[in-house]
Formats: C-alpha cells, sequence, structure tokens
C-alpha cells in the first residue's frame, strides 16, 4: 500500500493515514461488489492491500455498509472528513495504479461490473 499511498494525488492534503484508509474502504467495496476474479488480480497487485482490507473491516459495521452499495462508499468516506473532489481524486489514483498494473481491459470491467464506481472516477 505504501506505493499507492505515497502518490502525491492520494494525499490530497490529508496525510497518509487518511489515504490509506480511503484506499482500504475502496479496496473493500470493489471486493464486495465488483466482479470477483478482476478485483482479486487488483489486489494482489498491491503489497499490503489484504491487510489493509482485513484492518479496515475488523471491528467496524463496514462489511454491512460496502452490502448497501456505492451510497454507504460515499457515507463512509466523508466520515473520514473526505469531500467529493478529495474522494474522487484518491478514487481516480487507484484506478490509475491499477491501470497500470493490470491493464485497461481489466479495469474496465472492475468499473463496468461495480454497481456505481464510475461516480468515484
Amino acid at each position: 500500500m505504501d506505493e499507492l499511498v505515497e502518490q502525491p494525488a492520494a494525499k490530497a492534503g490529508n496525510g497518509d493515514a487518511v489515504a490509506e484508509e480511503t484506499f482500504s474502504i475502496i479496496l473493500g467495496f470493489l471486493r464486495s461488489q465488483g466482479p470477483t476474479d478482476e478485483v482479486q488480480v487488483s489486489i494482489d497487485q498491491i503489497p499490503g492491500a489484504e491487510a489493509a482490507i482485513a484492518a479496515s473491516t475488523s471491528g467496524t459495521s463496514l462489511a454491512r455498509l460496502m452490502d448497501r452499495g456505492s451510497m454507504a462508499l460515499g457515507t463512509r468516506l466523508v466520515g473520514l472528513g473526505l469531500g467529493i473532489a478529495e474522494i474522487q481524486s484518491i478514487a481516480r489514483q487507484l484506478f490509475k495504479f491499477d491501470h497500470d498494473k493490470i491493464g485497461a481491459d481489466q479495469m474496465g470491467e472492475i468499473i463496468a461490473g461495480t454497481p456505481g464506481l464510475g461516480r468515484l472516477g
């Protein structure tokens, strides 16, 4: 996750901890709502992603929120103190990172196969 979090767009003035939590929440959302195989390939390309997802879901109702879709995702991210522009900036950074790692076709399948995801990027 460090490589992803250190990107300038990811920080968006909120620091590494918020960026990492944001990425973890988005990845958890993708895991619960997106096309399983494609999302797992993406997660496998991000060192530390599995642990970050697990940490962001332990002891919270995140799993329950993720079952409610993209509106719950937005609510969770706004709860971190992020505005819409910051959420979109961080999401775009994640999508670009994934695009570079897994390719345009697979990233397109993730975006197309995940309800509401197109609104983030």
